[in-house]
C-alpha cells in the first residue's frame, strides 16, 4: 500500500468522467487499470471513512486505523489517523490560489503575507518523510484510564511532505532578539463557533533549527482535506498538535504562546512523578515539547495463526522524537530474553526507522510478541506503562501483539 500502487478504492471506469482533472494519457493505460479515487482527498466526515477506521468522535472528527495498516515505510493518506479539535472548515469554498499565510507578532521585524504560489516561487522546495504523532497516542493503554480520545497505537504516521522550510519563511520576515516562541493559526473553529479550535506553537529555537515545513503536498498530491488542506505547518518529533492544519498564520512571540490548547493541562504533563490517579494543580504542569522513543509492530497482524516450524518475519517502525533509534529488540517470552532486530537508518531527520527480525517460535501455542526501542541517549521503552499522567500523554510501553502457532 503506497501512493504509487493505491488502487483499492479506485473509481469504476464509468465514473472516470467525474474526476476533477483530466486523466492524462488515459488511452495508454493497461487494460483493467482504474484511476485513483480522487474522492479520498475530500473525506471530511465519519461516513466518508472506510470500515477499517475506528471512529472515536464524529464532531470533531477523530479516527484511527488498525495498527497493521501502517506497515508501509511511507504512510498512505487513506490510512493515516484523523485528529480535529473543532469544526472542520468548508473546504469546498477554499481557493488555494487566494489562500494566504501571514507572519506577524511582537517579535517579527517585518510582517509579511504570502500566497501559496509566492511560497513556491520565493523559497527552495523541500520533500521530507516526517512523523506526526498525537500526544495522546496509545492513551487507551494507561491504567487507571484517563479522559480523552482512546487512541490505539496507530495515532501516528510518517508521510512524505513537500513545501518550504519554516525557518526560511521566518528569516525572510526577520526575527527580533527577544523572540521566545512562535504561535500557529488556522481556520478551524471551536465547536461553539466562537474562537479558534486550536492555536499551539513551539519555542523559537525549534522554529529556526528543526527541519519543519510549511507544506502544500502530502505523498506527492495536494494535502487531503482531513489532513489540513491547502497548507499545513509540519513538525516532526513534537506533538502533532503543533502541526497546524489549514494554516493561515504564524506569530513570532516575545513570550510563550498563549493560544487555545496551550494552557494547562492541555498537551502538558506534571513536572514531577505522581502516583497513578493522583490529581495535580495546573501550575505544576509543563508543556510537552518533544515526543519520546517508541516502536510499532506492523507485521504480522495481531491475532493471526502461524504454522509450526516456519521462520516468521516480524517487522515494524521505530521513532524517538528529536533523537534517533539505535536499537530495537523483540521478545516472545514476556521479556525473559530479547533478540536484536535489524534496524534501518532514517531516510532523513524526523522520519521513522524500519526494523525486521526472523523468529522461530519453538512450539505450538499462544505467544505475545513484544517490541522495545532504545534511542540515541540510551532511553528505552518500559515493558509496562510509563509514568502515569492525568491526560494520558506520551504512552510508550512496549507494543505487544498476540499470535498462535498451530
Amino acid at each position: 500500500m503506497n501512493r504509487r500502487n493505491f488502487l483499492q478504492h479506485a473509481l469504476t471506469a464509468s465514473a472516470a468522467s467525474i474526476l476533477p482533472v483530466r486523466w492524462v494519457f488515459a488511452e495508454k493505460r493497461p487494460s483493467g487499470l482504474k484511476p485513483v479515487d480522487i474522492s479520498t482527498m475530500k473525506w471530511t466526515k465519519a461516513e466518508d471513512l472506510p470500515d477499517y477506521y475506528t471512529i472515536l468522535n464524529t464532531n470533531p472528527l477523530n479516527a484511527h486505523p488498525a495498527e497493521h495498516l501502517l506497515d508501509p515505510a511511507i504512510t498512505p493518506a487513506n490510512v493515516s489517523f484523523v485528529r480535529w479539535n473543532g469544526s472542520m472548515p468548508d473546504f469546498d469554498k477554499i481557493d488555494p490560489k487566494t489562500w494566504t499565510l501571514t507572519v506577524d507578532g511582537e517579535s517579527v521585524v517585518k510582517s509579511r503575507t504570502y500566497t501559496i504560489n509566492e511560497l513556491k516561487s520565493k523559497f527552495k522546495h523541500r520533500t521530507q518523510n516526517l512523523v506526526l504523532e498525537c500526544g495522546g497516542n496509545s492513551r487507551k493503554n494507561f491504567f487507571p484510564g484517563t479522559k480523552g480520545n482512546q487512541w490505539n497505537n496507530a495515532a501516528v504516521y510518517c508521510s512524505e511532505w513537500t513545501g518550504v522550510l519554516l525557518s526560511d519563511v521566518l528569516k525572510d520576515c526577520g526575527v527580533k532578539e527577544d523572540a521566545v516562541y512562535i504561535g500557529h493559526h488556522g481556520i478551524d473553529k471551536h465547536l461553539s463557533g466562537k474562537g479558534p479550535a486550536i492555536s499551539r506553537g513551539v519555542p523559537i529555537e525549534a522554529a529556526m533549527n528543526d527541519n519543519a515545513l510549511v507544506a502544500w503536498a502530502m505523498n506527492g498530491d495536494d494535502i487531503p482535506f482531513r489532513h489540513g488542506y491547502p497548507l499545513r505547518i509540519v513538525f516532526a518529533g513534537r506533538p502533532a498538535s503543533v502541526s497546524q492544519k489549514a494554516a493561515t498564520g504564524i506569530s513570532i512571540r516575545n513570550k510563550v504562546h498563549d493560544g487555545t490548547k496551550m494552557e494547562a493541562p492541555a498537551y502538558q504533563v506534571p513536572k514531577y512523578p505522581i502516583a497513578p490517579g493522583e490529581k495535580v494543580p495546573n501550575e505544576d504542569f509543563e508543556i510537552i515539547e518533544e515526543m519520546i522513543v517508541k516502536s510499532l509492530i506492523t507485521f504480522p497482524q495481531t491475532g493471526v495463526e502461524l504454522p509450526l516450524g516456519k521462520t516468521q518475519e516480524v517487522r515494524g517502525h521505530a521513532w524517538a522524537g528529536l533523537r534517533e533509534v539505535v536499537k530495537v529488540e523483540v521478545s516472545y517470552d514476556y521479556g525473559t530474553r530479547w533478540h536484536e532486530a535489524e534496524l534501518r537508518q532514517p531516510v532523513n531527520k524526523g522520519a521513522w526507522q524500519q526494523w525486521r527480525i526472523n523468529l522461530n517460535l519453538p512450539r505450538q501455542g499462544y505467544y505475545e510478541i513484544w517490541a522495545k526501542a532504545t534511542d540515541s541517549k540510551g532511553d528505552s521503552q518500559p515493558v509496562v506503562q510509563p509514568q502515569w499522567n492525568p491526560k494520558g500523554y506520551l504512552f510508550n510501553g512496549c507494543h505487544r501483539i498476540a499470535v498462535r502457532v498451530a
